[in-house]
């Protein structure tokens, strides 16, 4: 599995991980949802590079000028409810593509040190011969995200996958790394954290991205 990490290259993108980490910043939900819309559009626009070109013949008010443009198909897929504001960031980008959303959250234990990956919805069209990118705000354990992928992969069989987390945990990209082709699957980070809590949150991470873009869930 391919695996980019866009903030070793110090940019603008550094800022915007480093707002939606701050626990000061965190307390204006509608800036920690922008934040997270900015970070989709850049992930996009890295993407946007890596699709097929042709070219087309643009008509002017003054003659033609020939551009590249993608003649990919894409699907975005989403991770209910915390990859809302970057599933948009990507589509203000890529404002052609078909979307897709999965439900797919925690049920853990009494003690809330275990727990299994539950999921419940998921609506799609066909992704067969299309550019996937499947995107979540964190990448803990890896789980939900293969899950995820697996369910998706029921409706077809992608031309490539991107999968897309701003945060993502040492453990988490290893268990990608063991369980996803090779060449089928490009893993896109933000930044990469060392540890887990007992409870499988990203340390340091940023806490709950789900409940910071939305409010504190029962």
């Amino acid at each position: 599995m391919q695996q980019r990490i866009l903030s070793e290259i110090p940019s603008l993108f550094n800022r915007f991980i480093a707002e939606l980490r701050d626990i000061y910043i965190q307390n204006d939900s509608m800036r920690f949802r922008r934040n997270m819309e900015r970070i989709g559009e850049i992930f996009a626009y890295e993407i946007s590079k890596t699709l097929n070109y042709e070219s087309v013949k643009v008509e002017t008010p003054l003659g033609a000028a020939i551009q590249q443009l993608s003649s990919n198909k894409i699907v975005l897929a989403t991770v209910l409810r915390a990859g809302l504001p970057l599933h948009q960031g990507f589509l203000n980008y890529f404002d052609k593509a078909e979307n897709a959303f999965i439900g797919a959250y925690r049920q853990y234990t009494d003690d809330h040190k275990k727990f299994d990956i539950q999921s419940d919805y998921i609506s799609s069209s066909s992704v067969d011969g299309k550019v996937l990118i499947l995107m979540d705000p964190m990448l803990a354990t890896g789980s939900s995200m293969l899950l995820a992928y697996r369910a998706l992969l029921k409706r077809g069989k992608p031309l490539h996958t991107h999968i897309v987390c701003p945060i993502a945990s040492c453990k988490g990209v290893d268990y990608l790394q063991e369980h996803l082709a090779e060449n089928e699957v490009t893993l896109w980070l933000g930044e990469v954290d060392p540890g887990l809590t007992d409870s499988s949150y990203i340390v340091p991470g940023l806490g709950d991205a789900g409940d910071l873009a939305f409010g504190e869930k029962l």
